[in-house]
Order: C-alpha cells, then sequence, then structure tokens
C-alpha cells in the first residue's frame, strides 16, 4: 500500500532538505566573515595602549583600573557576539521566496499521487509555518520537514470517527443505507458489515435496493446465503424505495438489530437517479449514510463524495481496494475535503478483509 507515494515523498523530501542546506552555506561563509571583521577591530586598540605607555607612570595604576573595569563590561559582550556566530554556522534559515521555490517538488509530488489541491494548499502553509525563518540545525532540516509533513497529514483525518458497532447496539433496527458510483464495491462492503456484525451479536437483513444493475439482486443473495442472512428484494425495475421500506418493516416485525440497503451505482451527474437516491433516503430515513469509493480513484473520489452528500447527507466512508493503492491521494484528502470519517477499508475480496480505519497505521505506511 502506497508504495508509489512513500517512494516519492522520500526522494522529494531528500532533495527539498538538500537544498535548504545549501542556502545554509552561504549564511556560513557570512558568519567567517563577521569573525574576520571581529579581529581587525582590535588592531587600533594595542596603538592606544602603547600611546598610554608614554604618559608619566603615575597615570598607569588609574588606567589599569579603567581597563580592567572595561573588561569587565566588554566580556558578556563579547561571548554573546561570537555565540551568535556559532549559532549562525550551526543553523540555518530560509525566507518565503526560498521556500515556495523549494516546496514545488514536494507539490508535485502530491499531484502526481492525486492529492486535493486544497490538502496540498493546507499542507504548505503547515511546512511554511515550521520552517521559513526559523532557525533549523542543517543535520536536521529532512527530520523538521518529515515531522511537520507528519503532523499536517494528522490534521487532515482530525474528523470525529464513527464507531458503527456503538452506534449499531444503541437503536432498532438501526438503518444503515451504501451509496456510491457503479462498480465502486457497495455489495461487497455490505456483506463485510453485515460479517462485522454478526460477529458483535448484530443480526441485520439485506435490502436489494439495487434494482437495476443485471444480476445485482443475486450478488446479494449469494453472500447472504453465506452469512445465513435474509435478502429483502423485489423484482428488476422496481421501485428500490418500496425494497427499502419493505426491509425495514420486516426487520421490525421479526425483531432484527440492523438493516443494511444496497443501492444502484449511479453517477453523480445523472439527475434522474440522483433523485431516486432522495427518494429512498425520505423514506428509509436511515441512521447512518455511508458513501463506498474506490481509494484508487484519488482526487475523482472527493468530487463524488461531494456530489452524493449534496443530495442525500454522507455520515461516512468506506474506502475499497485500499490494498492496490499505491498513491493514497483519495485516502489523504477524503476526510480533510468532506469532513467525513473513514471508517473502514476494503483490503480484498473475503468477508474478513474489512480493516478499521487508523491515521496512525495509514501515515506509518507513508513512510513518516
Amino acid at each position: 500500500m502506497f508504495n508509489f507515494l512513500r517512494k516519492k515523498l522520500k526522494d522529494t523530501i531528500s532533495r527539498f532538505s538538500k537544498n535548504v542546506e545549501k542556502e545554509g552555506e552561504k549564511e556560513e561563509v557570512s558568519a567567517g566573515e563577521v569573525k574576520e571583521e571581529a579581529r581587525e577591530e582590535k588592531v587600533p586598540e594595542v596603538k592606544e595602549q602603547e600611546a598610554e605607555e608614554e604618559k608619566p607612570k603615575e597615570e598607569a595604576p588609574k588606567k589599569e583600573e579603567a581597563k580592567k573595569e572595561d573588561a569587565k563590561e566588554e566580556k558578556p559582550e563579547k561571548k554573546k557576539f561570537f555565540g551568535k556566530i556559532k549559532e549562525k554556522i550551526v543553523t540555518t534559515k530560509i525566507n518565503e521566496q526560498q521556500f515556495e521555490k523549494l516546496f514545488w517538488d514536494l507539490e508535485v509530488a502530491l499531484l502526481e499521487n492525486n492529492t486535493a489541491a486544497d490538502v496540498i494548499s493546507k499542507i504548505k502553509e503547515d511546512i511554511k509555518e515550521r520552517i521559513v525563518d526559523k532557525p533549523i540545525s542543517r543535520t536536521g532540516i529532512e527530520k523538521e520537514v518529515k515531522t511537520a509533513l507528519k503532523d499536517s497529514l494528522e490534521e487532515l483525518f482530525d474528523v470525529k470517527q464513527t464507531d458503527l458497532i456503538a452506534e449499531a447496539k444503541k437503536k432498532k433496527p438501526f438503518v444503515v443505507c451504501f451509496v456510491g458510483i457503479n462498480g465502486s464495491g457497495k455489495t461487497t462492503s455490505i456483506a463485510k458489515v453485515a460479517n462485522l456484525f454478526l460477529k458483535n451479536n448484530i443480526k441485520p437483513v439485506l435490502a436489494a435496493a439495487d434494482t437495476w444493475r443485471k444480476a445485482a439482486i443475486e450478488q446479494l443473495e449469494v453472500w447472504g446465503n453465506k452469512l445465513n442472512v435474509p435478502v429483502i428484494k423485489h423484482d428488476y425495475g422496481s421501485d428500490p424505495a418500496a425494497v427499502a421500506f419493505d426491509a425495514i418493516s420486516m426487520a421490525k416485525a421479526r425483531k432484527l438489530d440492523a438493516v443494511l440497503i444496497d443501492t444502484a451505482g449511479r453517477m453523480h451527474s445523472n439527475q434522474n437517479l440522483m433523485d431516486e437516491l432522495k427518494k429512498i433516503d425520505r423514506v428509509a430515513n436511515p441512521d447512518l449514510t455511508i458513501f463506498v469509493g474506490e481509494s484508487i480513484t484519488g482526487n475523482d473520489c472527493c468530487n463524488q463524495i461531494k456530489e452524493f452528500n449534496d443530495a442525500v447527507s454522507i455520515d461516512a466512508i468506506i474506502l475499497t481496494k485500499a490494498d492496490v493503492d499505491e498513491k493514497g491521494g483519495a485516502m489523504i484528502s477524503a476526510s480533510y475535503m468532506s469532513k467525513r470519517p473513514i471508517i473502514f477499508l476494503g483490503t480484498g475480496q473475503t468477508l474478513d478483509s474489512l480493516e478499521k480505519f487508523e491515521k496512525e497505521k495509514i501515515i506509518e505506511s507513508i513512510g513518516l
């Protein structure tokens, strides 16, 4: 997972750090020049001392006392002066103009990995705040940039999480509606969630409200048989909202714990199908609406979430095919752009290949 993104970020951060170090070399040279000037300024003091020695001896003790007092006063000042020179030699600073030039490589790397433009802007501002016009050890630049990037990514995932199991146990029946575009893995994700519910003593019923896609009902029935879970269905072409309604009624009658509604995949640009989805939402009044999208679609996934959220209000996100996602753009961007939590990652085709989303694990996978 994230092999391409991890390599890109590693190489880019390394180049970024080396370029900052080069900028720091200039500061070290200027520090040496300042030190040389300090030596030259001491010459007139010697001549002045020789002139004083030619004066009568009786004035010498007074002069010596005065010099001792001056030396005491000068000592802290000299220490402070050379301390500044030392600080310049071991640290470096970059200004905003230099940062803009240096960040370009990192920006390109993030764009190549399908990261949303708004997310890149946030990362840029976060790193800028940490390193621009700040003294940084030249040997610690790479570490500082990595830390700034890691902290920024953690903030991207700083969205209130939804504990699906805990929520499902609060109400009976707990109704969950799954939405997304064609082929995103909704039906398989529903089966995985049903399997998770069963493991937590939550008995679900499946609603085959995808009455348009050929074999969609049969696919859900296959999963239902494997799980020994009832499936409510109507004929193809029937009203999907009616299927959802019947599934909820059946759950209430049999005192089942949850209803998982499978809806037809639809492009967010198809207004008629989006209107149909709004009807399902009105009739079923789900407790949770989950958007299911492919992790590998990158920034397109964020656009899809926005359109579906405008239609039916998304509560949470499941990203499928996370195990083959080399770039990670959708995972980095989705929560920040939608302000909705990613609750699960689909990592295969088996019923158990559903992983709880953990931001620490994701950031570690990126190599930070």
